[in-house]
């Protein structure tokens, strides 16, 4: 319409007669594709929100929550070789920094859709954006082999919705009691480290045998059978008595505002210590998962069969750390103190993966790593444990935003020191690297960003204020026989702060 009415102010006759048929079947066909994909939008709309029913098979659990991340992790996993080759095959040149720009890419979208994602999962529940948010994560699947640019391109636009840990954390906040969620959200971490056991072996064994072709078509059959599990089987956790607001309610722009958590952050000292805390340690955490695996293989010259190796073991030993360990560590010593455990192991596991230059270093580094990854599990526990019910979606998606702004940043970084120093895997001199003073330089960046988060973390509260703990189950027994708490008579227990002030 704008061309027309250009076109009307023309003084050229001519001009007006040469340019009006294309312009006007231009507009109509833009108008028509249009049609078409707005008809597809609503479509999609109504069978995710209408058709996906909240009931499903049982009582919502844990164990809902753990065969959606496994079935999603495993279906990633099994293209740990393939999209190892592909990548260096299309980016042939500066493939660290192409990595961790679309990585990066990704994580920044991740990072301004959580807190939208996380509210509105608070008002219509976990089902639907855990069918959401699995879909478009594993949407890029297919598209490996049918055009490998097309795949990456998916890859960097899939953050939108990439936050499913989000949502399962919420789900799982929901059906659990206060004691009882350090130990679920150490399932959940270990059933992702699970995922990752097996899968990289049988990923490269398929490849090497049968071809890249017929991984691809295996991990999205599993991705569409973690789909119908979602559709069929996963209940709804989230019951209508506890959601703040009905179907079709709007939500506030201060919700969906991916900054406006980081301003609250700011409003409470027990927040934003916790926050500095996942910044600082998971920055360093999300550019070594970006790029680590391509590392092992180009530059430390391991094998795709050691790789797979690498990551099962690693991936047993985390499975025992976020399980077995991580509940008697929280038992034994607390929440805070097994944060700082965690943060340590990390500090030595990056220094060693910046100054390692032999296999066997790596091997080492590696078991240090399993035992660092108690640390979200426990951050992710002290979190909730201070949340109203009805605002863990928030909560959680605050954190995960945090997380996923690192996920944008984390690559791009290392991808950036990784060029600065010259990593390439082009013509890459084995013993150039071996006589290296510092081989991987963007690993002993993060065991120093890691080590500031050790000194932040030390100011968190051993423990919580009365006034701090979770007064959900009292401000939600207005309408249930259940609780026998008497609601709370303030009109502001469900805004801001999410986490009240306690003295450092």
């Amino acid at each position: 319409k704008l061309l027309l009415l250009l076109l009307g102010t023309s003084t050229s006759m001519n001009l007006k007669l040469n340019f009006l048929p294309l312009i006007y079947t231009l507009y109509i066909y833009i108008l028509n594709k249009m049609n078409v994909v707005i008809r597809l939008i609503t479509f999609l709309c109504v069978c995710l929100f209408v058709s996906v029913q909240p009931q499903g098979i049982g009582e919502p659990s844990v164990y809902h929550a753990v065969v959606v991340i496994f079935l999603e992790f495993f279906a990633w996993g099994l293209l740990t070789t393939p999209m190892l080759t592909v990548l260096h095959q299309t980016f042939p040149q500066h493939t660290f920094l192409m990595n961790g720009l679309i990585h990066g890419v990704k994580g920044i979208l991740s990072f301004l859709s959580a807190p939208l994602i996380g509210a509105l999962s608070d008002v219509w529940g976990r089902k639907s954006f855990l069918l959401l948010t699995v879909f478009f994560t594993c949407a890029p699947i297919p598209l490996m082999k049918i055009s490998p640019w097309w795949y990456f391109a998916v890859i960097s636009m899939s953050g939108v919705f990439a936050v499913t840990f989000s949502v399962i954390f919420a789900y799982v906040a929901d059906i659990t009691q206060e004691h009882e969620r350090s130990t679920a959200y150490g399932l959940v971490s270990a059933t992702f480290a699970a995922s990752l056991v097996t899968s990289p072996a049988i990923g490269a064994y398929l490849s090497v045998t049968y071809g890249d072709t017929l991984v691809v078509i295996l991990a999205t059959a599993i991705a569409l059978l973690d789909i119908c599990f979602i559709l069929v089987a996963v209940p709804e956790s989230l019951p209508e008595k506890m959601r703040p607001a009905s179907w079709g309610a709007p939500i506030s722009w201060e919700q969906a505002d991916p900054f406006a958590s980081l301003r609250k952050v700011g409003q409470d000292s027990t927040v934003l210590l916790i926050c500095i805390t996942v910044f600082l340690s998971y920055l360093p955490e999300a550019g070594q998962y970006s790029s680590f695996f391509l590392y092992l293989r180009q530059v430390i010259s391991f094998t795709s069969a050691t790789v797979a190796a690498f990551i099962a073991v690693v991936g047993i030993l985390s499975i025992l750390a976020q399980t077995v360990v991580l509940g008697m560590l929280m038992r034994s010593i607390g929440n805070k103190n097994t944060i700082l455990l965690g943060l340590g192991f990390q500090i030595l596991q990056l220094a060693w993966y910046g100054f390692g230059s032999q296999p066997w270093m790596m091997w080492a580094a590696g078991a240090v790593a399993a035992m660092s990854s108690i640390t979200f599990p426990a951050i992710s526990a002290i979190v909730s444990r201070n949340a109203e019910p009805d605002q863990q979606g928030v909560v959680q998606g605050m954190i995960t935003g945090i997380r996923g702004l690192c996920n944008g940043l984390g690559p791009a970084l290392y991808g950036f020191v990784f060029y600065l120093f010259h990593v390439e895997l082009t013509d890459t001199d084995v013993a150039h690297t071996e006589s290296a003073i510092i081989p991987g330089p963007p690993f002993l960046f993060g065991a120093c960003s890691v080590l500031l988060s050790l000194l932040v973390a030390l100011f968190i509260p051993e423990h919580m204020g009365p006034g701090m703990r979770p007064g959900a189950y009292k401000k939600h027994s207005n309408g249930a026989q259940s609780h026998s708490h008497s609601p709370q008579g303030s009109g502001a227990e469900g805004k801001e702060p999410l986490l009240e002030d306690s003295s450092v």
